[in-house]
This record gives structure tokens, sequence and C-alpha cells, in this order.
């Protein structure tokens, strides 16, 4: 495998872009050999799930796309960020015990906390932002099959 390898894509922000964004992230790491059933695959969907969904709900309106970043380094480390064009960086907003929101970045810290990993943001130079997770590849690295 290559030393650094990275795929983006660029999707409008309505609700329907969130599914998208998960299935293509999959679909990426799927090539790049993470097993789709794998408990690693499943941690890595929702917590994209979550980025894209606050990239949606949170940019109100101000952000028309948001793009995803899929970065995987000499098979060691996984990047993810989720740029929007919004100024406002991530918080945990106050959510009742009913209500169904407010909660998705802490739930990406702690998702991405115990895989070993880490959430940084990033302003970009036209005022937006990119929310990027870090985290260890556990996936083993195949060799060339020799013939």
């Amino acid at each position: 495998m290559a030393d650094h390898q990275e795929a983006s894509v660029t999707l409008p922000s309505e609700p329907a872009s969130v599914s998208a964004a998960r299935r293509y992230v999959a679909e990426i790491l799927g090539e790049w050999g993470m097993p789709p059933g794998s408990d690693a695959a499943d941690t890595v969907r929702l917590i994209v799930s979550e980025l894209a969904t606050n990239a949606v709900q949170h940019t109100f309106g101000q952000s028309p796309t948001f793009t995803v970043d899929v970065q995987l380094d000499r098979d060691e480390q996984l990047r993810i960020g989720v740029t929007d064009s919004h100024p406002r960086w991530p918080k945990r907003l106050p959510a009742a015990v009913q209500q169904d929101n407010g909660r998705g970045i802490v739930i990406i810290r702690c998702l991405t906390a115990e895989c070993g990993g880490r959430v940084s943001v990033q302003p970009t130079r036209e005022g937006g932002k990119t929310v990027w997770i870090e985290l260890p590849w556990t996936v083993p690295v195949q060799q060339p099959v020799a013939q």
C-alpha cells in the first residue's frame, strides 16, 4: 500500500447527503482494506454520520456544501475531515433528556477517544472550519502475493 492515500467528496448540505457521506467513506475504506462489517468500520461510519449531520444541521444554511476528506498515512493513521463554510466551531449544545440532538460532538469525541484517536478543529482560509478525527489504522497491511 502507498505511503499516503487520500480521497475526497463534496456534497450538498442537505439531509440525504449524510448517508451519501457515510457510504462514500465506507467504500473508500473497503478499497483500502478495512472489512465492511468490522467494528472499526462501524465506528468510522457512525463518526462520519455525526460529522456530516453537524455540517448539515448546524450551519444554518450558510454552508451550501460540505466536503469529506479521507486520508491514510503509512498504514498507521486514518484522518477524516469534514469541512463546511460556517465560521462557528462545534460545541456541545444544551440537550434535554428527551431531545435527540445536541450530543453529536460528544459522541464523536467519545468514539474517537475509545479508538485511541483525537478530534481537532482547524479554520479554513475561507472562514469556515474542518473537524478532523485521527484514528490509528488497525487493519493488517496486506502484502502483495508473489507470483
